[in-house]
């Protein structure tokens, strides 16, 4: 059968249609650019007029009557000004007309270079997303990158800030080895030189990759919004921690998210390993432990690299001692011993008498050990036990007796560090350029971001016990007496620093044998001598108490000393955040 041709009105109607619309799109373009102004002046009326609404809505309800009364009285000395409504009405078109104007194009989709770097991304992600079985691949060899790239954002380079990829179920997210590949991929085609954070999402098969910001290096030391048992160990990212605490920058005073590690009788890391490179911060970071400690406890340190960088706290008040000599080491770690089984014993009595336990142990005890391995290697050649041997006892007991062991060595020396130190230290810091393997070896798990090779001091990474790892940015605390401080450092270490003692009186003990044994050094401006009581005579048959053993007589066998010490603290003539050490070591000689 024939086909009959379509009616005439409905074989032309589409070239009619055509013209029509075109004629109309001509007529639209022509209508805009004539009333290009006014509708630019109707924008501008409209978002001014949203602003006064929303300021209005803002406004309190007790000032909205004087602010009708003000706007009032302005429009009626316009209204009175000779040609007032006049320019009233020019003044208002003209910010209406800036208020309406154009706004730049806003880019919505990548450039040529852009896509042409996301293209090669795709490329080199197929071997690591695919596989031969795979009947319909998300990764293939001239595949489609935007069905895998969901999400991707620049910088001004060009080069990648933020990426979420999508890969296929079968991938093995769940071995560190095969995540490790993709994110070293990943840096190396995004650009060196940053830092990554990579975020997978296991239950949804995703991967967001981003480049994190510089955490600020502006923070210096200084008396941080904590209470007693908090040290602010640096400042990680926003969204990593929970708690922020004001700081004092060199701009402004603002909120900064801190790392703050907990320590005391019910602290689940007591103690602290930091390792890092040399110059990487590891004694900037003692140094603002120490300052943080003073106001609530005693200090004692002992540096094995010998290079007096904590010279500004010998004879300050609440450090006991600064050694930084074999002889002084040995003599102080095994005082601490003794002073950490003297704190034990003591709080078992009281508590079993149903007393508070004593105020003397109830102080806290900060041992800062700085390069060991330095001072082990010279005890072994002397024929000398290992410091570190001394430190068993305040690291398995030392939360109990409120002391608290800081270690920090070099990544050289780590293979020195005891095993009682690396399995009492839980909260761990990582300073300086380090390779993944050197953080997780140390961390006891890789971090999620990709280390750069360069980093100012006092920057790395933290893990508190079992926590996750968290960037850090150690508040600059460098040492006063060196000439390449800066001036507003050095005056911010200085302000911190707790006033020298300027004379010293040991006090001595009677012993059961007549003699007297020397269990510390006060200061006289602090606890002044007549606050000892009077020697008792303990009978044979009780039990003696702890021996106080002296710091600087460590070839003296350890006696029981005979006399007490009142149950009420001392007066203190001089003020001071807590009560001063009875079972202060001696300071050193030289």
């Amino acid at each position: 059968m024939a086909r009959r041709p379509l009616p005439r009105i409905l074989n032309s109607g589409s070239a009619q249609i055509a013209r029509s619309r075109e004629i109309a799109r001509t007529a639209a373009d022509s209508a805009t650019d004539v009333l290009q102004p006014l509708i630019t002046v109707s924008r501008g009326l409209r978002k001014l007029a949203a602003t006064a609404r929303a300021k209005w809505a803002a406004t309190p309800k007790e000032r909205r009557g004087p602010t009708l009364l003000l706007v009032a009285a302005c429009v009626l000395v316009v209204a009175l000004v000779p040609y007032g409504p006049l320019l009233a009405l020019v003044t208002l078109m003209g910010a209406a007309a800036w208020k309406g104007r154009e706004r730049p194009v806003v880019k919505t989709g990548p450039d040529d270079a852009e896509i042409a770097r996301l293209k090669g991304m795709y490329e080199a992600l197929v071997p690591y997303f695919s596989v031969p079985d795979d009947p319909s691949p998300l990764f293939a060899h001239g595949g489609d990158w935007s069905g895998a790239f969901a999400e991707y954002a620049f910088d001004e380079d060009g080069r990648p800030t933020r990426l979420r990829i999508a890969y296929p179920p079968y991938f093995t997210d769940g071995e560190p080895a095969a995540r490790a590949r993709v994110e070293q991929l990943l840096h190396a085609k995004s650009g060196r030189g940053r830092e990554y954070h990579f975020d997978w999402d296991q239950e949804g098969n995703r991967l967001v990759m981003s480049v994190l910001p510089a955490l600020p290096t502006t923070i210096a030391a200084q008396r941080f919004v904590t209470v007693p048992g908090e040290t602010v160990l640096g400042f990680t990212d926003e969204d990593a921690v929970q708690r922020t605490v004001p700081v004092v920058t060199a701009d402004d005073t603002e909120d900064a998210p801190a790392v703050v590690w907990r320590t005391g009788p019910r602290s689940t890391e007591p103690h602290l390993l930091a390792v890092g490179q040399p110059g990487s911060g590891t004694t900037s970071l003692l140094r603002s432990i120490a300052l943080q400690a003073l106001p609530h406890g005693d200090v004692l340190i002992v540096e094995g690299g010998g290079t007096g960088e904590y010279a500004c706290l010998t004879g300050r008040d609440g450090v006991l001692a600064v050694e930084c000599g074999l002889s002084g080491a040995l003599a102080s770690l095994e005082w601490a011993a003794h002073e950490t089984e003297r704190r034990l014993i003591a709080a078992n009595r009281a508590r079993q008498a149903g007393h508070p336990a004593p105020e003397d142990t109830r102080r806290p005890l900060w041992i800062l050990l700085d390069r060991p391995g330095v001072l082990g290697h010279l005890a072994a050649a002397d024929g000398r036990p290992d410091p570190q041997e001394l430190l068993q006892v305040p690291l398995r007991h030392g939360r109990a007796a409120q002391v608290t062991v800081v270690v920090a060595e070099q990544f050289d020396s780590t293979d020195t560090l005891s095993e009682t130190v690396r399995s009492h230290t839980r909260a761990r810091i990582v300073l300086g350029p380090a390779s993944p393997e050197q953080i997780e070896s140390v961390l006891g798990v890789a971090p999620h971001t990709t280390p750069t090779p360069q980093v100012p001091p006092g920057r790395g990474y933290a893990r508190l016990g079992t926590g996750p790892v968290l960037r850090l940015q150690v508040p600059a605390t460098p040492d006063p007496y060196d000439d390449a401080t800066s001036e507003a450092h050095r005056q911010a270490v200085l302000a911190l620093l707790p006033e020298r003692r300027t004379a010293a009186d040991t006090v001595a003990v009677e012993t059961v044998g007549g003699g007297t044994v020397t269990i510390g050094t006060v200061a006289l401006e602090t606890v002044p001598v007549a606050a000892v009581s009077a020697v008792e005579t303990i009978p044979a048959s009780a039990p003696d108490p702890v021996p106080a053993r002296p710091l600087h007589q460590p070839d003296a066998a350890p006696v029981a000393p005979v006399a007490r010490y009142e149950d009420e603290p001392a007066p203190r003539l001089a003020a001071d955040p807590g009560p001063a050490p009875r079972h202060a070591p001696v300071a050193a000689e030289g």
